[in-house]
């Protein structure tokens, strides 16, 4: 019970620790909000082109802000553990006896559920604004549930830079490399078939775009398991490489 008693104390005091510096979680949801609400108004007219997927810009494009923001949100985790390692409080960590591997449970499930967080916020402001889901609450719970995994995955990635590099602007300087290219090479904004065909074949290997379509769906049409379990497959492949490459690093650094 020592990891599951300790990775909670520790999960509890990230999540404090959060809540005395609320103006974190409104600068990581900006962006979100600004796509949310400027560029569905400005890609509005999307909606009549032939072949758009969706009556309405905005309900095409909340999938995509909602997957955004657990891309751009997971981050926070590598520079959050580079505060930890620079403080003292990792080393401080390593002279108690609570359970080594809490450290690293507990900071990666806070980092999952102020992202769920953000995604209800996010499909909250959705919701005023019209985006209804066609598969209802289950659907909307699906989405949460997609959104956590996906922002794990990415956080893991996040955590293994920070230890690694241990360095809060190495992180930072790799997010802002990778966001904005994965994101707009993903069908988060724009259907994969307005794209060029170089740009199509990189959405196939982009992990933003398993995880919007399968949001999409949820949001427009239905369960079609298909799209999410082939989402899951994708997501899950993702938490494996990125939280073993952690677990790995977590090692080196405490030995």
């Amino acid at each position: 019970m020592s990891l599951i008693q300790d990775s909670w104390h520790l999960f509890n005091r990230t999540n404090r620790k959060l809540l005395r510096k609320p103006f974190l979680i409104f600068f990581s949801l900006f962006q979100p909000i600004i796509f949310l609400l400027l560029f569905t108004q400005l890609f509005s007219r999307f909606a009549s082109i032939p072949g758009f997927p969706a009556d309405n810009y905005l309900l095409f494009a909340v999938p995509g802000i909602i997957l955004q923001n657990s891309f751009t949100s997971a981050f926070q985790s590598g520079t959050a553990f580079v505060d930890d390692l620079k403080s003292g409080f990792l080393a401080k960590m390593l002279v108690t006896q609570a359970n080594r591997y809490a450290i690293l449970l507990g900071r990666i499930s806070a980092d999952s559920a102020r992202v769920t967080v953000q995604s209800i916020i996010i499909i909250c402001i959705g919701l005023a604004m019209g985006a209804h889901p066609a598969t209802g609450i289950p659907g909307l719970l699906l989405m949460l549930v997609i959104s956590a995994l996906f922002g794990l995955g990415w956080g893991g990635m996040s955590i293994f830079i920070g230890l690694r590099t241990r360095s809060s602007e190495s992180v930072f300087a790799i997010a802002g490399f990778l966001t904005l290219p994965l994101l707009f090479m993903s069908t988060a904004l724009t259907p994969a078939s307005f794209m060029p065909d170089w740009m199509q074949t990189v959405t196939k290997f982009n992990p933003i775009s398993y995880g919007v379509d399968a949001i999409r769906v949820l949001m427009l049409s239905g369960f079609d398991w298909q799209t999410i379990l082939e989402a899951f497959g994708v997501i899950g492949a993702l938490i494996a490489v990125t939280m073993g490459a952690v677990v790995h690093q977590f090692r080196k650094v405490v030995g």
